[in-house]
């Protein structure tokens, strides 16, 4: 499945070919009707994390990210099998946390979990540290190569015989294994060197966070020959919020709604809040926000508001329906393949979303 190029002809949409739309789940604690002000009706909670889901499936998307942060939120893996039970068409984009998982009990997981599924399961790598450790990059992301190893060894359905930095181990695979008898798509992002030697050793789909166009050229022709110095290829993903209104004025209107009570000294309380605060990605973002103009709009459609209450992805593209498909279909000419979009408050933009983008582009899993 490729991604190919859209246009507009009389107002209708023709495109030659699809890509995977996928929301979010606010599993972390993120999520708001005004940014920075916290909402007991839309903390983190089996309830409100699984409606999302649940309207990201009626609304037709074909995958959601469900995150995973230590200090945050709930779970990731107990809400992913919860939530496995009542879903029936939408995958799941399982976040895992590597550097608090021993490698051969996560393959029994994400094996059961897919079994569950029938399945539908895709698996999100962040190359974390344990709580309380502190690791160099270098290393880090070593280990976390080692982990993308032993699992698409495993959940090949293959005998184990690994003998790492981090881990030696000589095991059967899981008894269960996958619907596919395969490994999972694994998902994963980063942008420093040592994350970006990582995906290309060993991800299959490498996630970007919102940047210029020019800076996404850039990073997929990056990725595009690291990957081929591993005998490898990468499908490529983009990871952003969205504002979509029915003209653009209201749509920068509810932009500006967004940010209205927050203020400064909040904003850097939350973005601090999160283990990954000082990234390479991270520091990215806030270069990209700084580079913006007045208010917020660091080119066309790309608004950087959302990252000054939110460390990670932090912005928006922001317009009417038409420009959010010109925007998405550009992306698309780059090559990527794959979106993964949220907005705030998420149950409600997921609707706006799916009412009024989704059916205007050709979309499905990634296979």
């Amino acid at each position: 499945m490729v991604c190919g190029a859209a246009s507009f002809n009389g107002g209708k949409t023709a495109v030659t070919g699809q890509c995977e739309i996928s929301w979010f789940s606010a599993l972390c604690d993120d999520d708001y009707e005004f940014l920075g002000v916290p909402d007991p009706m839309l903390r983190s909670s089996w309830e409100h994390c699984r409606d999302i889901v649940l309207t990201a499936e009626t609304g037709g998307f074909d995958n959601i990210l469900l995150p995973s942060g230590y200090a945050l939120g709930i779970d990731t893996t107990a809400f992913a099998a919860a939530i496995a039970t009542l879903v029936r068409r939408i995958r799941l984009l399982m976040a895992v946390r590597v550097g608090e998982s021993w490698p051969p009990q996560l393959a029994r997981q994400i094996a059961t979990i897919d079994r569950t599924l029938g399945g539908r399961l895709t698996v999100n790598i962040i190359s974390s540290e344990m709580p309380g450790e502190s690791l160099p990059s270098a290393p880090r992301y070593a280990r976390t190569v080692e982990v993308m190893k032993i699992l698409k060894t495993m959940l090949n359905g293959e005998p184990l015989d690994h003998d790492g930095e981090f881990w030696k181990l000589k095991l059967d695979p899981p008894r269960v294994g996958t619907v596919s008898g395969k490994c999972p798509p694994l998902y994963f992002g980063g942008l420093s060197p040592d994350a970006r030697d990582a995906a290309a050793q060993g991800c299959d789909v490498y996630l970007m966070w919102p940047d210029r166009e020019e800076a996404v050229r850039d990073i997929i022709a990056d990725m595009r020959a690291r990957a081929a110095s591993y005998g490898r290829t990468l499908r490529f993903g983009y990871r952003a919020h969205v504002i979509v209104r029915d003209t653009e004025d209201e749509a920068r209107a509810y932009a500006r709604r967004l940010l209205s009570k927050l203020d400064a000294e909040t904003g850097a309380a939350i973005r601090q809040k999160s283990l990954d605060s000082t990234s390479v990605g991270v520091t990215a973002q806030a270069a990209l926000r700084d580079a913006a103009d007045d208010e917020g709009f660091v080119e066309d459609g790309l608004w950087t508001g959302i990252g000054r209450a939110r460390s990670g992805c932090g912005a928006a593209i922001v317009g009417d329906p038409d420009q959010v498909l010109a925007k998405l279909r550009r992306y698309q000419d780059m090559g990527i393949e794959a979106f993964i979009l949220s907005g705030y408050p998420h149950q409600a933009e997921a609707d706006l979303f799916a009412r009024h983008v989704l059916p205007r582009i050709a979309h499905g899993p990634l296979t």
